[in-house]
């Protein structure tokens, strides 16, 4: 309840204190979910966690006032001096975990559960996300595309030697938050559709991952004697987080680039595509170790080919929207 309501006061805030506020209270409700295990690397993950969202808060408080201190506003649209547009970009990346400020998301993502890992790599980057939304106008282009560019640089490359799913999904979220900041500026609207669609296919791996109980690329080779069916449309989803047409993940990445080729941006649209190729390599591994290996001495048993009642319908739900909602791309057109 507490993450909600955090949420909820930052993304419907004017005010830079309100905002803030909201964004305390999500740091403090979230930290018990991390260290609920009681695991030392719980409690690290935790730690880190609690370190950096406090030194972007501070960031965060002391960019608004400053900003109060030169124009007398407080209000999120009327961030203009420069000095505060620099600090409130610096905080905001460490929130999210934009290159190079990426370096803890990883290792708490890595310390944390399947759930608690889903809701950091979901739901607690939304009012970051919605403030660089509400005070795009003022950044600085140039600053945002280079750590747009490093991000999907970034998220690729360390992406690659990974054996932990979890490290995986993190360095893969950090790719996908340098294609919501490359576009910010030009269209915050398709900031805004590429997050939902983020956080859609996410939340389907993650929770596809949670019922098999996958940790690693050594029990992933094993998951299709568990479940089938969950096996092959897990291995559907992954591809359609790596942006292969004809599945949702390929119309954020669509728009992003026909966009940025409006806006003359040729180059770095063409720099950026060919980075996401970096994740798709990773992400054809986890599919190949989820579908096309045989474990070494698989053993003849009955195959269980219903999941549990409690994770069916979301399951089921979540796979089928991240695989099949390019036809929708017309009516998501006239939305943007």
């Amino acid at each position: 309840m507490s993450l909600l309501l955090g949420t909820t006061i930052t993304i419907s805030s004017n005010h830079w204190m309100m905002a803030w506020t909201g964004l305390e209270i999500n740091t403090l409700a979230i930290i018990p979910l991390i260290s609920k295990s009681h695991h030392p690397r719980a409690i690290e993950a935790a730690t880190k966690y609690f370190l950096t969202q406090a030194a972007a808060s501070a960031l965060l408080l002391f960019s608004s006032m400053t900003n109060a201190w030169f124009t007398g506003q407080w209000d999120i649209t009327q961030l203009t001096h420069p000095t505060s547009c620099l600090l409130l970009t610096t905080a905001v990346s460490i929130k999210l975990g934009l290159t190079p400020f990426h370096f803890w998301f990883p290792e708490v993502l890595q310390g944390s559960s399947m759930t608690t890992g889903l809701l950091l790599a979901t739901l607690m980057k939304f009012p970051p996300t919605a403030l660089l939304v509400l005070t795009s106008p003022s950044l600085n282009p140039t600053l945002l595309t280079t750590m747009a560019i490093a991000s999907a640089a970034l998220g690729g490359w360390m992406g690659l030697n990974q054996t932990q799913v979890r490290k995986i999904l993190a360095f893969s979220s950090i790719s996908h938050l340098g294609w919501m900041t490359i576009i910010l500026l030009y269209n915050p609207k398709l900031t805004l559709l590429t997050f939902y669609l983020y956080c859609l296919m996410t939340s389907a791996i993650f929770l596809a991952l949670n019922t098999t109980k996958i940790t690693n690329l050594a029990t992933m080779m094993t998951a299709w004697t568990k479940i089938p069916p969950l096996a092959a449309t897990l291995m559907l989803a992954l591809l359609s987080l790596a942006g292969l047409p004809p599945l949702t993940g390929f119309l954020p990445k669509w728009l992003i680039i026909q966009e940025l080729t409006k806006q003359e941006m040729t180059s770095v649209a063409t720099t950026i595509a060919l980075l996401s190729l970096l994740g798709l390599f990773f992400y054809l591994r986890l599919a190949y170790c989820a579908t096309i290996t045989l474990p070494p001495n698989s053993s003849n048993h009955m195959k269980q080919w219903q999941t549990n009642k409690s994770v069916r319908i979301p399951i089921t739900t979540l796979i089928s929207l991240s695989i099949m909602l390019l036809p929708l791309s017309p009516m998501i057109f006239a939305t943007t």
